[in-house]
């Protein structure tokens, strides 16, 4: 039996087309074998190395005022949160809304800062406590504010708080509190103070970045050279973490803490809110600072960044959110042999 012209011609035809077709169809058969491999080799040449445990959680509900410790915190875009308690999303403001810290006010170190039920107690040397509730009236003004020249709004928390202040401070201008409200206002973006941050790192009141991490190892390392030692509470972390050695922290590039990866950005560079005590709210301008600058400063190089500020602590950007403990291992991401 002999096939008909026509048939022979067909599959003539689509054997030539399948020589023809072979080569590019095994070419990106082979690339996509290669892209699923460089991709697996990506993914598999880190492996994580513990270098710590977090020893302590501090949250600072009100910029530059006493933090509150907490045993767990999620770390979100803008920094840890326990509760209703977010890190540095009150502020104490002028009345022209410009921020009022401890470089304006250092006594305001002294104010303590807890929750109560469903509100925010505030209580500071020579004054009655008083609260302010996380709830606020959608009534309350909406103020401008200036935080390092950056405007960010905030939501004013009422005049017996204001009075309060005002009082505390024995000032002749008023000061309010302003509570910066996530979902509902803009947040501040950290590169507009530090421009190594990237897009996606945003903050509300805080400095520049929404996570600070220090060890307890550093902090010993300079209370060596000091007459009189200081405390976490001249520089303010957030994450602490012990079992490592002194100033290990500014290698860590990619940590990893329960389920929250951070990227570190850059260093923290020292300023005078550093010297005031806060035990006292006395600003001495010299020490801790002094001696910082005799062994902490930044690289020649890097001096369009830190200018004349002694590094200490580390900024990161929150590169995915999750939820942390103490206790929890710090890890780093570290290439394979």
């Amino acid at each position: 039996m002999t096939m008909s012209s026509p048939l022979v011609s067909s599959l003539s035809g689509a054997v030539q087309d399948l020589t023809r077709h072979r080569l590019p169809l095994l070419c990106a058969a082979g690339l996509g074998v290669t892209a699923i491999a460089y991709l697996w080799w990506r993914k598999n040449r880190w492996q994580l190395r513990q270098v710590g445990t977090v020893s302590q959680l501090l949250i600072y509900p009100i910029k530059s005022c006493r933090p509150v410790s907490v045993e767990e915190a999620e770390c979100l875009e803008l920094g840890l949160r326990n509760g209703e308690l977010d890190d540095r999303h009150w502020l104490v403001v002028a009345e022209d809304g410009h921020m009022v810290t401890g470089r304006q006010e250092p006594r305001i170190v002294l104010i303590g800062v807890n929750r109560h039920g469903g509100s925010l107690c505030l209580e500071a040397p020579g004054m009655e406590k008083i609260s302010v509730s996380f709830s606020l009236p959608k009534t309350n003004k909406v103020l401008d504010c200036r935080v390092f020249g950056t405007d960010i709004q905030g939501r004013d928390c009422g005049d017996e708080v204001s009075r309060w202040l005002t009082s505390y401070f024995q000032s002749s201008q008023p000061y309010r509190l302003v509570h910066f409200e996530p979902g509902v206002m803009k947040p501040r973006q950290c590169k507009e103070k530090e421009k190594l941050f990237r897009d996606k790192d945003v903050i509300a009141y805080p400095d520049a970045s929404p996570v600070m991490l220090l060890s307890e190892t550093s902090l010993e390392e300079l209370n060596k050279r000091l007459e009189k030692p200081v405390t976490l509470g001249n520089f303010r972390p957030c994450i602490v973490v012990s079992g490592c050695e002194a100033f290990a922290e500014d290698g860590w590039d990619d940590v990893e803490v329960g389920t929250t990866k951070l990227k570190r950005v850059m260093a923290c560079g020292r300023c005078l809110l550093t010297t005031v005590d806060p035990d006292t709210g006395i600003m001495s301008r010299k020490e801790p600072l002094e001696t910082l600058r005799t062994f902490r400063q930044s690289d020649p190089s890097l001096s369009h960044l830190y200018k004349t500020a002694p590094l200490f602590g580390q900024y990161y950007g929150v590169e995915q959110t999750g939820k942390l403990r103490v206790g929890d291992p710090i890890y780093i991401k570290v290439r394979k042999d």
